[in-house]
């Protein structure tokens, strides 16, 4: 099969991580750098790996002792740490920034890959070429955004402008030098120090972007640079007849440009900033400095540092063997049955992501366990990565799931209540995907399949028990408020660690790092498509277009059933074409404050959009999250993309039902 990754390890590859973390890894579809071959980039990009992944490992790792300790303080001790907040807030964008800089690195942005797979070894070549080269682009525009003063300071002549530098005067005027007189709340230290995680993840992305460039031919890159400096230079020229077309150029920027990115294989965090930065740039007068803002802000959001910590759970109850345990108490009980594996499966998926919160680590962690088994049975590869696709999908309404999280977080609902209202409609449809799966069992053979006695079935139900139990703890400490959605995922890796160290005794020490850097990997490539997104839509809002698209699909005929159909449909191509995560942080926001107006409750509509986002995600040949099921199943994208569609037919089915339904999702808040 061909990876939906190109990855770029010059450490010596992924021999030594765990598999669910190898996995994740392989399923990001990104473009990037192919193996350095000249010994000199090779060893800085290995150095520059030395450097930034222990200390984003170190940097979770204390992520967890702060936030854990502020839990037990707060609950056991009544007597909460001030600072933890500040702290962990402060180093969460560190986190973020060099993560970012390790998922570059490794080749584990998500970006869409559909095209390029199908283009030449020529083709593919040049567009990644031109995709560095924007990276390195990128990292250059929001260096300047960060360092370069809105507003030259005044000077006497060239000798001013350099003693101006020298001294520091010329830089107090930027984005960092006015956060120098910022303080921090509880900490009292200066804003700087946290805005400095930027400067130096985009430093070290830089340097990585370039030594891609510097390890091809020359002749293959000369070209794209020439042509990227003088494009560049003719639109700086003709800004002023850009600024003159008003919202053209929102069609100019973020559909022409941005999709044109997109196709080529621009991670989407960075086709989202350079599109952003381009179009503040060229075609407004507002300051760049902007976007620094916008990143500063969503990176320092306590609300999504729940997103590492997850991935991290996530992958943590695959190393314990909780995982494990789970899918084999389940198939105890109907795993005998004709079709009952694939009743497995979808149960394993809606009970592991009620752990974990991350999809591909619910997959890489279910998949080891079951597909062998499956295949003895006579089960279709195919059929299988389907059934796992779409289960997917459907676990992301499953608390704790990150899309809920950063639904609730942006578009300003409560977790808690989106955490309810998510299980009775994920219910649905998982029900709908094993009346399918059911029926196109038919030709599983039955006579291989192993009946347990009630005794060994109890045994394993029995072992499954604290597994079975860390969904529950979960969602208790979120409802009791003993735990924030943040906290809670602390509390969740905290009980993982102990059941895995202490009763199933399967943890090993070795795997600990590996996962450490896999975390820090993901959720800097999730952070920074987030903080793009939002820096994009803060730019569409300034333009005018929420208003009008507000507007828009206010007076769409139908009323409120128009309004979700017209939106559902939206999510359903947002999904597709941009990946979840960047489809909601972008477009929720303008369409919430709608749905609103319209009467329609906003976790009803949340639940739908998310639905409708995911079937976009898991569906070819463009949803990012059927190629990533397919890296981890380890089949080939094209054999499954037939067999999927009935189980697309089933969901789309569920969704009808859930958005007729409003009970579903309010029923129990």
């Amino acid at each position: 099969m061909q990876s939906a990754a190109v990855r770029s390890h010059s450490d010596g590859g992924i021999a030594d991580e765990p598999i669910a973390a190898a996995a994740l890894a392989e399923a990001a579809p990104a473009r990037a750098g192919r193996q350095l071959q000249r010994r000199w980039t090779r060893g800085l990009d290995s150095a520059i790996g030395r450097i930034v992944e222990p200390v984003a490992a170190a940097l979770i790792v204390i992520e967890v002792v702060v936030l854990g300790a502020e839990v037990y303080t707060r609950y056991v001790m009544d007597n909460a740490i001030v600072w933890a907040d500040d702290l962990a807030g402060t180093l969460f964008l560190w986190l973020t920034m060099l993560g970012a800089v390790a998922a570059y690195r490794r080749g584990e942005h998500l970006g869409f890959s559909a095209l390029v797979r199908r283009m030449s070894q020529r083709a593919a070549e040049i567009c990644d070429v031109i995709a560095t080269t924007l990276v390195a682009v990128f990292s250059l525009e929001v260096l300047a955004a960060v360092t370069w003063p809105a507003v030259i300071p005044k000077t006497s002549g060239l000798g001013g402008l350099v003693a101006s530098i020298v001294t520091g005067q010329f830089f107090a005027a930027s984005y960092l030098g006015q956060e120098a007189t910022d303080m921090s709340p509880a900490l009292q230290m200066p804003r700087s120090y946290v805005v400095l995680g930027i400067v130096v993840g985009l430093l070290f992305m830089l340097i990585l972007a370039l030594l891609r460039l510097a390890d091809r031919p020359l002749r293959a890159v000369l070209p794209v640079v020439v042509a990227t400096i003088a494009v560049g230079a003719a639109a700086y020229l003709g800004r002023s007849v850009l600024a003159e077309l008003g919202n053209v150029n929102l069609v100019l920027f973020f559909v022409l440009f941005l999709g044109g990115e997109i196709a080529i294989g621009v991670p989407i965090a960075f086709a989202f900033g350079i599109a952003t930065l381009s179009y503040l740039g060229l075609a407004t007068s507002v300051p760049l400095s902007v976007i620094a803002g916008q990143m500063d802000e969503g990176m320092t959001d306590l609300v999504l540092l729940a997103i590492p910590l997850f991935v991290l759970l996530g992958l943590l109850i695959d190393a314990t063997g909780i995982a494990r345990r789970l899918v084999e108490a389940i198939a105890a009980f109907v795993g005998h049955l004709k079709g009952g594996l694939n009743i497995v499966l979808v149960a394993a998926m809606f009970l592991v992501s009620g752990i974990s919160g991350s999809k591909l680590a619910d997959m890489a962690a279910v998949t080891p366990v079951l597909f062998p088994e499956m295949e003895r049975r006579g089960h279709d590869r195919g059929q299988m990565i389907a059934l796992l696709s779409t289960s997917g999908a459907m676990a992301e309404l499953i608390p704790p799931s990150l899309v809920l999280i950063i639904v609730g977080t942006v578009c300003n609902l409560s977790i808690a209540a989106l955490f309810t209202g998510g299980l009775l409609p994920a219910a649905v449809a998982a029900l709908a995907l094993i009346v399918v799966a059911l029926f196109r069992s038919r030709g599983d053979n039955e006579a291989v399949a192993k009946r347990i006695g009630f005794a060994d079935r109890f045994k394993a139900l029995f072992v499954a028990i604290p597994g079975l139990l860390l969904p529950l703890l979960i969602r208790y400490c979120v409802v009791a408020g003993i735990a924030t959605a943040t906290e809670v995922s602390t509390v969740g890796v905290i009980y993982s660690f102990a059941i895995g160290a202490l009763v199933y005794r399967e943890l090993d020490w070795r795997r600990i790092y590996p996962m450490l850097r896999e975390t820090a990997s993901l959720a800097g490539a999730i952070m920074l498509i987030i903080a793009m997104a939002t820096a994009m839509g803060w730019a569409l809002t300034q333009s005018g277009f929420a208003a009008n698209l507000a507007a828009a699909l206010a007076t769409a005929p139908g009323g409120r059933i128009g309004f979700i159909a017209l939106s559902t449909v939206l999510f359903i191509v947002l999904g597709a074409v941009l990946e979840g995560i960047p489809a909601i942080v972008l477009f929720g926001p303008l369409l919430f404050p709608v749905a609103q107006h319209l009467g329609i409750h906003q976790i009803h509509y949340a639940i739908i959009a998310i639905l409708a986002m995911s079937i976009g995600l898991f569906t070819p040949p463009f949803g990012v999250g059927y190629y990533g099921a397919c890296a981890v199943g380890k089949c080939d994208p094209d054999k499954a993309a037939i067999a999927i569609l009935p189980y697309l037919a089933a969901l789309l089915a569920a969704l009808v039902v859930i958005a007729a339904v409003p009970w579903l999702s309010t029923g129990f808040l």
